[in-house]
């Protein structure tokens, strides 16, 4: 029987975490409690890092150690309380249970004849397809946390079926007609939308919680909020992303007639909308109603809906309409995942920052880059980019969001970064992070897999939309929160 790690990576993990726990000497200023919490957390992304075993199944085994080693509480019946205590959160099972409901989105069609229908309208030209398959990916974003679900699972299929049609294939080497213009607009119009709202990438409401934490709770980014600061440099990013690709690989064929009419076949085989489409597309215009506070603009504060109980309210109705089954909830794997790795992840974050480690981390970082004598904006611009880059390290945005987020975010803060601009900059910096290479989240070994684009080409790719993405959210953001009155 084989045994349930890898264990290169898990000796590499466990020897790490020693290491900080039994030979580094504990900094001064830093309680011992926090430090050994750091050895577990540490341990804990280096295990992430190195896949020595399913995200979710570390984080049970990441909670057991805290709650056995009692490094938040002496008590055991108060230590596994803390363990346990981010199941409570809101956050978590918002995105939780919109995992759960993009699944009807993928079991009645509706996603693939969103696809099929930007296609059909837009698909007489290579350019518009990728841009038809751009508009897709957003219009679908707002309820699909799980991106890699969102670019692999629904968008990458169709733009693959587009590319057979012209017989663009790797395999026969014509992958230059279309196919790798379409691959790498499909990829990189993830990115975007992943960070135009709240609800599209599942370590979204982590950053959320890690802002509100290290400002201590003065600022709570709402679904809305959210959504309308990242509205204006999204729309933007998505109109440049499909021409940026464009010049960078020109495909072969530039008018492409034939693409609408599949679109059409493929739409005519799905036949007339069904009534569990209708029904989702109800679901998903209520969810996009209450998320974004219109009844409570309309009617009255009285009238609020939380967003974790909107979605409640979601599945609810799916459930009930036969839409989805309860069947379908407790197979879908990944948003039980989610939840778990979440909670632990979210828990181990916390206690770092209640135990004074995130503090500690941030004041030392402040200070090497005081002594720099950049000033405010020029340390900002520093953390960002050592921040986002740093994600050529990662094969996680969850692991890097947790190991890096809060103390590169109080750092900016100490040193003087307006707190509602620079969130919303790292918050985009956490999604942009995704361009960079082939293994940098889990819709990238999807589309690079399918073999269109060498690993040079998209290594080049991503790092020129990373530049062009932190630049439309420098020169277009920054103007647009001072327009919202967020600075």
């Amino acid at each position: 029987m084989p045994i349930g790690f890898k264990p290169i990576p898990a000796l590499l993990a466990c020897a790490i975490g020693a290491l900080i726990w039994f030979v580094i000497p504990v900094p001064q200023g830093v309680e011992p409690r926090a430090w050994h919490l750091l050895a577990l957390f540490v341990a804990t992304i280096a295990a992430i890092i190195g896949k020595a075993m399913p995200i979710g199944a570390l984080a049970l085994l990441a909670i057991t150690l805290v709650a056995l080693t009692g490094v938040t509480n002496d008590k055991p019946s108060a230590a596994i309380a803390d363990a346990l205590s981010s199941f409570a959160s809101p956050l978590i099972w918002l995105i939780g249970v919109a995992i759960m409901i993009s699944r009807a989105l993928i079991k009645t069609g509706l996603a693939t004849r969103i696809g099929y229908g930007f296609i059909a309208l837009f698909g007489k030209h290579t350019l518009g397809i990728g841009y038809a398959l751009t508009l897709a990916e957003l219009t679908i974003a707002p309820v699909t946390p799980s991106n890699t679900a969102r670019g692999g699972a629904i968008m990458h299929p169709i733009m693959r079926g587009v590319a057979a049609s012209f017989d663009s294939d790797p395999d026969k080497g014509t992958q230059g007609r279309i196919g790798k213009y379409l691959a790498l607009v499909n990829y990189h119009a993830n990115p975007i939308t992943s960070a135009m709202f709240i609800t599209a990438t599942a370590p979204n409401p982590l950053v959320v919680k890690l802002i509100a934490d290290a400002t201590g709770a003065q600022i709570q980014l709402s679904w809305a909020t959210w959504a309308l600061a990242m509205l204006l440099p999204g729309l933007v990013a998505l109109v440049l992303m499909p021409l940026v690709i464009y010049l960078l690989h020109p495909p072969e064929i530039k008018r492409t007639p034939d693409a609408a009419a599949l679109a059409r076949r493929k739409l005519a085989e799905q036949g007339p909308v069904s009534r569990g489409e209708k029904v989702m597309l109800g679901v998903f215009v209520l969810l996009l109603l209450l998320w974004a506070g219109v009844p409570a603009m309309l009617l009255g504060p009285g009238w609020a809906v939380d967003a974790t109980a909107a979605a409640f309210l979601g599945l609810g109705l799916l459930l009930l309409t036969g839409v989805l089954t309860w069947e379908d909830v407790l197979k879908e794997k990944s948003a039980w995942d989610t939840i778990m790795w979440f909670a632990a992840l979210v828990m181990m974050a916390t206690y770092l920052n209640k135990l004074g480690l995130i503090g500690w981390f941030s004041a030392t970082l402040q200070t090497g880059i005081g002594h720099l004598g950049l000033g405010w904006m020029g340390a900002s611009a520093l953390l960002l980019l050592a921040y986002l880059y740093a994600h050529y390290m990662f094969a996680s945005t969850t692991a890097h969001i947790t190991a890096m987020f809060a103390a590169f975010y109080t750092a900016g803060l100490a040193l003087g970064a307006p707190a509602l601009p620079f969130a919303l900059m790292m918050a985009a910096a956490s999604n942009i992070m995704m361009t960079l290479t082939h293994y940098a989240t889990g819709t990238s070994p999807v589309i690079f897999g399918s073999g269109f684009t060498t690993l040079g080409e998209w290594w080049r790719v991503g790092f020129v939309m990373s530049v062009v993405l932190l630049g439309v959210w420098l020169l277009v953001g920054l103007p647009w929160w001072a327009l919202l009155g967020h600075w």
